[in-house]
């Protein structure tokens, strides 16, 4: 039976009050409310962990906290930490925790309890060049050794952001080893909807789709850190993503949507839109 899974990328925005959360809510108290509404979020914060000789994991009391504060059955797709997915230090020096499997166990150790409640983990990889990289096969050859040192037994996703790169070949590989694609809908990319339609008969038993925006910035500077209404309508555009998730809900496949605020302006608007159009 298939499952499309709603949820938001991050949940601190007191802007929320009114769509997600009571008035009078503290925001410690946010996560227990925004699980009555939806059954799973997109967790980042730990996601920007590399410094210039170490990296960085999530506090033992964070995650027992969030898991304090969600029901059994709510679910966190992860965003793993970018100390695993940048070949280089933020002063250019080789990131010698790159793809590095003893830092991936540790992260998963600092997570463990919310370990039934991982939805996803997610590797997300920027751009990547010649200097990181010498091409798609080189970067495929060096994720099958990741693979095989890692714990397989918990599910998977990686974020590619060569556009060359996302093609009939990639989603074999991420088949072969049961990993989800990560879909982001923004940026340089190629349109989602179109790129699922053509590649679906690869894809494995669970996707991921994140519905980002493409310019963070200048929908920031419009926002003001309200994130209440809606900035940037995509309606044509949500239409066509309604539309795919309405097919995909046929095919017997688990598939999360994770919503950024820089999508249209509020990802709980969004979402609602979304779940009307289906």
């Amino acid at each position: 039976m298939s499952r499309i899974i709603f949820g938001t990328c991050s949940w601190k925005y007191p802007s929320w009050k009114g769509l997600v959360y009571s008035s009078d809510l503290k925001p410690m108290e946010y996560l227990q409310e925004y699980a009555q509404h939806y059954s799973m979020v997109e967790v980042d914060q730990w996601f920007w962990s590399l410094g210039e000789s170490s990296f960085a994991l999530p506090e033992e009391e964070v995650v027992t906290t969030y898991n304090n504060q969600t029901p059994e059955s709510f679910r966190f797709t992860i965003k793993c930490p970018n100390a695993l997915t940048l070949p280089f230090t933020p002063k250019q020096h080789i990131n010698t925790s790159f793809l590095d499997a003893n830092v991936y166990s540790q992260f998963l150790a600092s997570l463990e309890p919310i370990h039934n409640k991982i939805g996803l983990l997610m590797l997300q990889f920027g751009y990547l060049n010649k200097q990181m990289i010498e091409n798609q096969k080189a970067f495929e050859v060096r994720l099958s050794t990741f693979f095989d040192a890692i714990d397989s037994s918990f599910p998977l996703g990686i974020e590619m952001r060569n556009p060359k790169w996302i093609n009939g070949q990639w989603f074999e590989f991420l088949s072969l080893h049961n990993i989800a694609p990560v879909f982001i809908q923004g940026y340089w990319l190629d349109d989602i909807v179109q790129t699922i339609r053509r590649y679906e008969h690869l894809l494995p038993q669970t996707i991921s789709i994140r519905l980002h925006g493409e310019d963070r910035k200048g929908i920031e500077q419009e926002a003001q850190n309200r994130w209440d209404t809606l900035i940037w309508p995509k309606n044509r555009e949500l239409a066509q993503v309604a539309q795919l998730l309405t097919h995909l809900s046929e095919s017997g496949r688990t598939v999360y949507v994770q919503v950024n605020n820089h999508y249209e302006g509020s990802a709980p608007q969004t979402i609602q839109r979304i779940q009307q159009l289906m």
